[in-house]
C-alpha cells in the first residue's frame, strides 16, 4: 500500500477524536488533514464506520496503525465510495454538484475556469444564430441563482471555520505554496526535465514532499506555478468564450484546463482517441513510484500492460486500425517505439544490482518525457503543446 493508507486513517482519527477547531491545527503526523471541509465531513462519516471495525485506528497517536481490520476497512471504504457516480444536466444543479466536489477535493481547481467561463456565457448570456455574443441579453437574475448555488456550497463547507477564525488556517492547509511545483520527481512533465538539467549540475534532495531550492537553474516558486498555469489555459478560454458550440465545447475546455476528462472524447474522433492512448499510458506510468517495493512490480506492470493492450485493441477496432508489425493500432511506427522504450527503461531501472531505483528515482520520466519532446510526432507535440 501507498503512504495513502497512512494519511487517510490519521484523517479519521483526527476528525472523530479531536474537536472540529483542532482539525486543520493538530500535527502529530506528518500527513495533516489538508482537503477541504466536506472532505473532512467524509472522513468524519466514515470514522462512525470505523470504528466497528477497530477503535485503535482511530486514535491519533497511533501512527503507521495497521491492524488487519484496518485494512479491511480502508480497502471497502474506497471500492464503495468509487460507486458514487452523479450526472446532472441542468445548469444550476451542475454548478452545485461541482461546488460540492470542489469542497471535497480542491484539485478540480484546476478546471474551475472551465465550469465559470462556460456557464456565465452560455446560461447568463445569449447568442445568435451565427454564435455572435448578445450582450444586451445578459441576464442578472440568472447570475445571481449561480452564485447563490455556489456560494451556498461554499458558505456550507468552510462557514464552521470562518466562525472560529480559522479560515486562514485552512487555507494555508489547502495551499502549502512553500513546496513550490518541483516538490517530486516522480511527474512526467517539463518540470522533470527541468529537475535532471539542475541536478546534473549540483546535488539537490529528491523523492519524497518536500521543500527545496534550485541549485543552479532558478527556484520555481508558486508564483510562476500560478501564473504559468492561468497563462496555459487563457487561449483555450477565449475560445470557450467566443465559440461556444455546445457541452462537447464546454468538454473541450475541461480537457485543455486539466486534462482531466479526455476520456470523454475518445469515441468523437481519432486525433482524441490518440492523445488519449499516449497519455493514458504516460499518467499511469507516472503512478509507478508510488508502488515502490520490488514485491508491487510484476502487479503494477501487468496492470497497466492489461489496460494498455484492451485501450489500443477496442480502440484500434472502433477506427479500424489494426495492430501491425512494428506499430501500434492508431500510432505510427516512430510513435510506437517510445512505447518499446518504456519496457526497456523500465526493466533497466529496475535492475536490483544498478541501484538506480534508489539514486535516480526520476531517471525513467526523465527520459521518457525527453524521448516525446524530442519526437516529431503530431501526436507529442499536441500532448505537450496543449
Amino acid at each position: 500500500r501507498s503512504t495513502d493508507f497512512e494519511v487517510h486513517r490519521n484523517w479519521l482519527a483526527i476528525t472523530h477524536s479531536l474537536p472540529i477547531s483542532q482539525w486543520y491545527y493538530e500535527d502529530q503526523s506528518e500527513w495533516t488533514l489538508d482537503y477541504p471541509p466536506l472532505f473532512a465531513w467524509l472522513e468524519y462519516t466514515l470514522s462512525q464506520v470505523a470504528k466497528l471495525f477497530d477503535p485503535n485506528m482511530l486514535v491519533v497517536s497511533n501512527l503507521k496503525y495497521a491492524s488487519e481490520a484496518t485494512i479491511i476497512f480502508q480497502r471497502l471504504s474506497v471500492i464503495i465510495t468509487d460507486f458514487v457516480f452523479i450526472y446532472a444536466e441542468q445548469v444550476i444543479e451542475s454548478a452545485v454538484w461541482f461546488s460540492l466536489l470542489l469542497n471535497f477535493k480542491h484539485i478540480y481547481l484546476y478546471v474551475a475556469p472551465a465550469y465559470f467561463v462556460y456557464m456565465l456565457r452560455c446560461y447568463c448570456f445569449q447568442s445568435c444564430p451565427n454564435g455572435r455574443l448578445l450582450w444586451r441579453s445578459f441576464s442578472t437574475t440568472r447570475l445571481i441563482m449561480l452564485g447563490v448555488a455556489v456560494v451556498s456550497v461554499f458558505c456550507f463547507s468552510f462557514g464552521p471555520f470562518i466562525c472560529m477564525n480559522q479560515l486562514h488556517q485552512v487555507i494555508s492547509r489547502l495551499f502549502p505554496f512553500k513546496r513550490g511545483l518541483c516538490h517530486a520527481y516522480w511527474a512526467p512533465n517539463f518540470w522533470a526535465l527541468y529537475n535532471i538539467a539542475d541536478k546534473g549540475a549540483a546535488v539537490m534532495t529528491g523523492g519524497l514532499v518536500q521543500e527545496f531550492n534550485h541549485v543552479i537553474l532558478p527556484t520555481v516558486t508558486p508564483l510562476v506555478t500560478l501564473v504559468t498555469t492561468a497563462v496555459s489555459i487563457i487561449p483555450s478560454m477565449l475560445h470557450l468564450w467566443l465559440s461556444p458550440k455546445g457541452p462537447q465545447s464546454f468538454v473541450r475546455g475541461l480537457v485543455l484546463c486539466a486534462f482531466g476528462s479526455f476520456i470523454l472524447l475518445v469515441l468523437d474522433r481519432k486525433k482524441d482517441a490518440q492523445l488519449f492512448l499516449v497519455l493514458s499510458t504516460v499518467g499511469h506510468y507516472s503512478l509507478f513510484p508510488l508502488l515502490f517495493t520490488q514485491a508491487e512490480t510484476v502487479s503494477k506492470i501487468c496492470l497497466v500492460f492489461l489496460f494498455t493492450l484492451y485501450a489500443f485493441t477496442s480502440l484500434g477496432k472502433i477506427y479500424r486500425f489494426p495492430w501491425q508489425p512494428f506499430s501500434f493500432p492508431l500510432l505510427s511506427v516512430s510513435e510506437s517505439f517510445w512505447y518499446y522504450t518504456i519496457r526497456d527503461i523500465q526493466q533497466y531501472y529496475t535492475s536490483t544490482y544498478l541501484g538506480l531505483s534508489e539514486k535516480l528515482p526520476f531517471l525513467p520520466f526523465d527520459v521518457n518525457v525527453g524521448i516525446l519532446l524530442l519526437s516529431e510526432s503530431p501526436i507529442a507535440g499536441s500532448s505537450f503543446t496543449i
